[in-house]
């Protein structure tokens, strides 16, 4: 049975919605302040480092799932947002903008690569790798936008 691929799309639209808020975006806007100390180019690095933890652990996994499974030690991720706050808040605000867009279409290029066979043992694994990227890219997208508006 062939893999539910849906995601691809829904990544897809979650991708050109993130490029249009992208080029509407004053620099202004970018730099706008945002809930616990983070701006609006600091939550575009914030989707940029998860999309790129997703290439990462794809990339170590393997096409067929053969290498190591990617996987924290600790299933609570505030710790590792804390933590790349302070480097993700030091990149300029464009800087950040590009890079959220560069590691978007890098993440649903992977995602969209998965064979059926790694899709099923990603499912058998509990799904640690989350193909639907749009899901964490919209929550994002509409706080900044509810922002911006």
């Amino acid at each position: 049975m062939a893999a539910d691929r849906t995601y691809v799309q829904t990544n897809r639209e979650a991708l050109d919605r993130l490029r249009a808020l992208v080029e509407r975006a004053s620099d202004e806007d970018l730099a706008r302040p945002m809930e616990d100390g983070w701006t609006v180019a600091g939550v575009l690095g914030h989707m940029a480092f998860w999309d790129l933890r997703i290439v990462t652990g794809l990339e170590r996994w393997g096409p067929d799932g053969s290498g190591p499974f990617p996987t924290y030690y600790d299933d609570a991720v505030d710790w590792i947002n804390d933590a790349a706050k302070p480097i993700i808040s030091a990149l300029e605000p464009r800087a950040a903008a590009r890079v959220a867009i560069e590691a978007a279409e890098t993440a649903d290029g992977a995602v969209a690569n998965m064979s059926d066979e790694l899709l099923e043992k990603n499912a058998a694994t509990g799904g640690y790798i989350n193909p639907d990227r749009a899901d964490h890219r919209l929550e994002h997208l509409d706080e900044i936008e509810a922002l911006l508006s």
